[in-house]
């Protein structure tokens, strides 16, 4: 088959298109044929060297994709050859073919087509683990998106207002911001020109914000915690400004504050399914209904890799950008 090598760390430059090795599927997987994948931020980490896959797991960048099922493990019972589906990766997507344990397969939501249903597993995967699953994000609270025109991001604002959650976002332009509220978002901060804390403030009567979902780490740490509520809670599931900072444990105990973070792609194979379960229990619904729908910037063919990886390092995108081999 084929599929993109990094054929060394470095920038979007090392990415090739190769001949290799059709992979083997192990008795609780199944083989899909990708129709195709999409990319995310541990992709660009991965290819610098700085993110390894799982061990034991493929060695190709790609942790989603959607498909066709063309083989299953003897222990699989749910899934048949022939079958439509989407699934959370743990490596493998930018290939032909790709093993997939068969809890972490999702089928392909009604009315959605093949190939945009690619960019689903992985957001409804994140979203869901972190501020439902863990931070208890419910009806009547306020969430603050930061990122909200990304992948994550638009994700997040729809199915946060599916669930009567008000949402705020932060933004670096106002066309951005623009599309997040045609997605729903209440509030849209432009963080280049306004200080999110006293717009938290403002739009709160002085309160803050319930649930904060962050991937930027240090620069924002202090003032995600300034923005927080009484019994808020900050989800850190990125660190692109840096990944050290210092607390003053006095807010913390003083607002009764939760800090939580968690990365998708190390959980176990057992964990990944129990996630995978409840986002087609809680987050299918929501695409089946229309409420929560794609949103891809743009499409590359696999040979295009290193273009499409470029546009995603400019951050000049709204949504997902998709991989087709």
């Amino acid at each position: 088959m084929k599929a993109v090598v990094v054929t060394t760390p470095g920038g979007p430059e090392v990415l090739r298109v190769q001949e290799v090795e059709d992979p083997e599927i192990k008795d609780d997987e199944v083989l899909i044929r990708v129709e195709a994948t999409a990319l995310n931020g541990a992709d660009t980490f991965q290819r610098k060297g700085l993110y390894p896959p799982p061990p034991g797991s493929s060695h190709y960048l790609g942790v989603e994709c959607s498909g066709t099922i063309e083989a299953v493990g003897k222990h699989v019972s749910r899934w048949k050859v022939g079958v439509q589906v989407c699934a959370l990766l743990n490596g493998g997507g930018y290939a032909e073919k790709v093993a997939v344990p068969a809890g972490q397969v999702l089928p392909v939501p009604p009315g959605i087509s093949l190939k945009d249903a690619a960019s689903f597993p992985e957001v409804a995967c994140t979203v869901w683990s972190t501020i439902f699953m863990m931070s208890r994000l419910s009806s009547g609270e306020t969430l603050l998106v930061h990122g909200g025109s990304s992948g994550i991001g638009t994700f997040a604002i729809q199915i946060a207002k599916y669930r009567g959650v008000r949402v705020f976002v932060t933004a670096g332009s106002e066309e951005k911001l623009a599309a997040c509220k045609e997605l729903g978002a209440d509030v849209g901060i432009n963080y280049k020109t306004e200080d999110f804390v006293t717009r938290v403030k403002e739009e709160t009567g002085g309160k803050g914000v319930e649930v904060i979902l962050d991937s930027i780490g240090h620069a924002y740490f202090k003032r995600n915690l300034d923005s927080l509520a009484f019994d808020g809670r900050l989800f850190v599931i990125g660190t692109l400004s840096g990944a050290v900072s210092e607390i003053d444990l006095r807010m913390v105990l003083s607002k009764r504050l939760t800090i939580q973070a968690a990365g998708l792609r190390f959980r176990s194979p057992e964990n990944k399914a129990v996630i995978v379960r409840e986002v087609e229990e809680n987050v299918w619904p929501a695409i089946v209904a229309g409420k929560v729908k794609t949103v891809v910037y743009k499409r590359f063919p696999l040979s295009e890799a290193a273009e499409a990886h470029q546009l995603l390092e400019t951050s000049q995108h709204i949504g997902k950008i998709l991989l087709f081999p």
